[in-house]
């Protein structure tokens, strides 16, 4: 048989475990995963050492287009996504204009076929004005879900009213995505602190009382409505009780932040590229809580929530400095350390950031190495020892708050719909990306 491109001798990933296999490509899918040493394609990729992952998936990433430009685009943050090993990202829709109707849609959907060097799906943001037909924008060609800022946001993107929130969920079927802070708590204890005090105040101002009241709000208006919902960042161990005791009705997403920083030490380091929403939690205990649900299921999606700001900006004093990390591209080299320091599997690795993704929003061909889904693969050097630096960066923003780190495991190899997008460190193919389809 012919086939365009055969990777051989990798160990790969599959849903029903860990195997070499050499898989064949044609037409942008799987075709086989039991080629023979006489198929032949246009090209082969000999796997020999590496691990074959299904594409990993960033379903959380903010890449500030159209409106800021000096921090992100959508050509920067998906080739970023793809020097690290990415092969799809769900986009947030809090840029300048916001992607809150059907002209935006629409050019962002072309925008994507312009610019994209992988994969990209992009959310929906309700607002008061545009609820009564977010059933109808959930439906659009590219649409991975409708986004809710129930807390820290500005303007017309932002309902943290229970009449609101439960006007949302009344609004069309899919999953709901939410960011989860109660932002009554957080207007009245804005009121204790002065700018210019101590970054790790950032996490006594949005402290875990308004992380848990928020989804205990947003829970009972699911249940109210049969709504599900997915709550995007969960940062407290209380939440993750919850919320692993209410599975009919809602997923989880953890930020590999989360995973990695704890504070008051990562502000002392860190200083403003610590600062995020929600906050990198002073307390242990919610660190410990996080990787314990990673560990026994309650955690469906593993993301970064790249959310770049110039650097100048984040060196600014505290309530100055804006609330982002990046992230897409070093979601993948962090989360192999983690596999290779026994925190979790590889095999859960792909569940969280390949899998689930797709089961939690809806995909009916990614997430998984199998014959029929989208030829997206993500090629793992399970011994690589590499450091992150700055200038490996890719966003115009150019840091990261992992300068310095050494980490054991890196992607070397990034295959969207069997175009080979990044290899060894370098794009070899440029605007291979599409908009994504979605189940309706």
């Amino acid at each position: 048989m012919h086939f365009d491109l055969i990777i051989r001798n990798g160990r790969c990933i599959f849903p029903w475990g860990e195997a070499q296999a050499d898989i064949g490509i044609r037409d942008q899918r799987i075709a086989s995963l039991s080629v023979s040493a006489h198929d032949e394609a246009d090209r082969v990729i000999d796997a020999t050492g590496l691990h074959v992952l299904p594409g990993l998936i960033d379903s959380h990433v903010h890449l500030r287009d159209p409106g800021k430009p000096e921090a992100e685009t959508l050509e920067t943050g998906t080739r970023a996504a793809a020097l690290g090993g990415i092969t799809a990202v769900f986009d947030m829709p809090n840029t300048n204009p916001t992607i809150t109707d059907k002209k935006m849609l629409d050019w962002k959907r072309q925008h994507i076929v312009d610019t994209a060097n992988i994969d990209v799906a992009m959310y929906i943001g309700a607002t008061r004005e545009n609820t009564p037909l977010l059933a109808e924008f959930e439906q659009e060609e590219g649409v991975c879900g409708v986004k809710v800022f129930a807390g820290s946001s500005t303007g017309d993107l932002m309902i943290e009213d229970d009449e609101g929130i439960e006007a949302v969920l009344r609004s069309g079927h899919r999953r709901v995505s939410f960011h989860s802070e109660d932002e009554y708590r957080l207007r009245e204890r804005r009121k204790l602190f002065e700018p210019g005090q101590p970054y790790h105040c950032h996490a006594e101002w949005r402290d875990a009382e308004c992380a848990i009241r928020g989804t205990q709000r947003i829970l009972a208006l699911s249940r109210k409505t049969g709504r599900p919902i997915h709550i995007l960042h969960v940062s407290t161990e209380e939440e993750f009780i919850l919320l692993g005791e209410n599975r009919r009705h809602s997923t989880v997403e953890v930020l590999v932040n989360h995973l990695t920083n704890e504070g008051p030490e990562c502000y002392e380091r860190l200083g403003g590229k610590a600062v995020m929403n929600p906050p990198l939690r002073n307390e242990r205990r919610h660190f410990e809580a996080g990787w314990a649900a990673l560990r026994d299921g309650r955690v469906d999606v593993v993301s970064s929530d790249h959310a770049p700001h110039p650097k100048d900006a984040k060196e600014l004093p505290w309530l100055e400095c804006p609330s982002g990390l990046t992230g897409v591209q070093t979601i993948v080299p962090l989360m192999l350390d983690h596999v290779n320091a026994g925190r979790l599997s590889l095999t859960r690795l792909v569940d969280v950031m390949a899998a689930g993704p797709a089961r939690v929003y809806g995909l009916p061909n990614k997430g998984r190495l199998a014959v029929g889904f989208d030829a997206d693969i993500t090629l793992v050097d399970m011994k690589k020892q590499r450091t992150i630096t700055n200038d490996w960066i890719a966003s115009p923003a150019g840091w990261t708050p992992y300068d310095g780190k050494t980490v054991t495991g890196w992607p070397v190899g990034t295959i969207v719909r069997g175009q080979i997008v990044m290899q060894d460190d370098e794009i070899v193919t440029r605007n291979a990306g599409q908009p994504i389809s979605f189940q309706p």
